[in-house]
């Protein structure tokens, strides 16, 4: 009944590890020289030294340049404000940098990160996601929540959680698609959890948003969605959103913007990749001579795969973060009741070698001018069922499917062909446009334009999974 309804609106620090625990797992590996010493001896970067044999005990960094410095050139630098950050770091901390957090200060640094004080998306950012492509993404996620809030016993007050939710796109398109509804959208209170106060403001505009009295600018702000009504609230992270109601989740294109560790596999076992300066001072990639914090993350992921999936690879990426805020998520869910929907690209197993680039739709080298492109890797979906499940016995994991089949289930066919019905030529050539891109597999078939603006599907490449309480059943359209 709703989706009928539906199709008939008009468009709109180092820790010291265990080494008797790591070892027999990780073994000792190549790497890099990271010294930092007044005398720095960095070989070319396409060299490695051999470690000589150390206490298994210990980490030892040397960190004899603090004290006795190389000599700095007092000519002007055409470094960015973000790129002296990074090098900062790694000259007087003492070393190198995991890839997780050179990843995080790239996207999330509070002055110069790449999402915090710019628009990144749409045709004129640097990507393009799916609620941007087209209103019918929203719509169907607004089915998806309907049909939960249903399954739920419609309560009357639930919080309804959107992670990174960039411009607000997908949030206003389910409020336009849910609201005749007036049942569900009377019992939602909206927390978007964002970090970047630029994008705070877009969401706050594409929500139609109005202040409400006696509340402050960012962070917790309180306001209300002139579409339907709905009390709208923005918080820095999950854990600020209020806890003890049902809650259901939507986290579209998030997780793969989680840093990620990489691990590579060398002569004496796993090492993981860390970022270094060279004597030119350009960033490179470096080996971990020890085992480093994340080795715990690693071995854990290991220990949930087949050894056979693991055997065949030589690199591993593991995102804690993504293992943490599941963990988190599920413990809420498990709780208080409700779901998560969790669209992305990625993989139902270990992600070997995924970290990628984008500066204006192009894929670009990641170590180059960080802050000016947007770091992403692929999602690792059996780590987060896993996770959710390792988190509560009270939730259950569904999925992945593909995109394409999440989005069919919940009727996109129906609803763009109603859409159809009621629009011009030029609507109608992008409204297939868009529908291919969400839900088809490579070059539309139908295109007549340029061959390199031929739009390319979505429906295979993303993967959407569920996580709710038991209670509820299993969520439509996992059946």
């Amino acid at each position: 009944m709703l989706m009928k309804l539906l199709f008939q609106q008009t468009p709109k620090a180092y820790r010291l590890l265990s080494t008797q625990s790591t070892l027999p797992l990780l073994n000792k590996c190549s790497v890099f020289s990271y010294c930092s010493s007044s005398q720095p001896k960095i070989p070319p970067s396409n060299s490695v030294e051999q470690l000589q044999d150390q206490p298994n005990n210990t980490i030892s960094i040397d960190r004899s340049g603090l004290y006795n410095p190389t000599e700095h050139s007092h000519e002007p630098s055409s470094d960015s404000e973000l790129v002296k950050h990074l090098k900062g770091i790694i000259k007087f901390r003492g070393g190198p940098i995991s890839v997780a957090e050179y990843m995080e200060e790239v996207l999330t640094n509070p002055k110069a990160g790449f999402y915090i004080n710019r628009d990144v998306f749409g045709a004129e950012g640097d990507f393009i996601t799916s609620p941007e492509v087209s209103q019918m993404f929203g719509e169907m996620v607004g089915v998806w929540a309907m049909c939960l809030w249903e399954q739920m016993g419609q309560p009357k007050r639930v919080n309804l959680v959107e992670l990174g939710p960039g411009r607000g796109t997908l949030m206003a398109d389910l409020l336009h698609g849910a609201s005749k509804f007036i049942k569900f959208t009377e019992s939602l209170h909206i927390h978007m959890v964002e970090c970047s106060p630029a994008l705070q403001k877009l969401q706050h505009q594409r929500l139609k948003c109005m202040d409400e009295d006696g509340t402050a600018e960012g962070v917790d702000k309180r306001s209300r969605s002139t579409l339907t009504g709905t009390p709208v609230s923005w918080h820095a992270t999950l854990e600020q959103v209020p806890t003890g109601l049902p809650t259901i989740i939507v986290a579209h294109e998030f997780y793969d913007a989680l840093p990620v560790h990489q691990f590579q596999r060398g002569s004496r076992g796993w090492c993981e990749k860390m970022i270094d300066v060279t004597e030119d001072s350009l960033f490179r990639f470096v080996l971990s001579p020890q085992p480093t914090p994340a080795t715990l993350y690693l071995m854990k992921r290991c220990k949930w795969a087949v050894p056979e999936e693991v055997e065949k690879l030589n690199q591993i990426e593991v995102c804690p973060k993504a293992m943490d805020l599941t963990y988190t998520l599920a413990k809420r869910i498990g709780a208080d009741g409700g779901g998560a929907l969790i669209i992305d690209y990625g993989l139902n197993g270990v992600v070997s070698d995924s970290l990628q680039a984008i500066r204006k739709h192009k894929f670009v080298n990641i170590l180059d001018n960080p802050g000016s492109a947007d770091l992403s890797a692929y999602v690792d979906f059996a780590s987060i069922k896993y996770s959710a499940e390792e988190a509560s016995d009270d939730v259950s994991v569904h999925g992945p499917i593909t995109q394409s089949q999440f989005l069919g289930s919940l009727g996109i066919n129906f609803r763009v062909e109603a859409l159809l019905q009621n629009c011009t030529d030029e609507q109608a050539e992008s409204l297939r446009t868009g529908y291919w891109r969400l839900v088809g597999d490579g070059e539309a078939p139908f295109w007549e334009g340029p061959e390199e603006q031929a739009p390319i599907g979505m429906g295979t490449r993303y993967m959407a999974m569920s996580i709710v309480n038991k209670k509820q059943g299993i969520p439509i359209p996992f059946q």
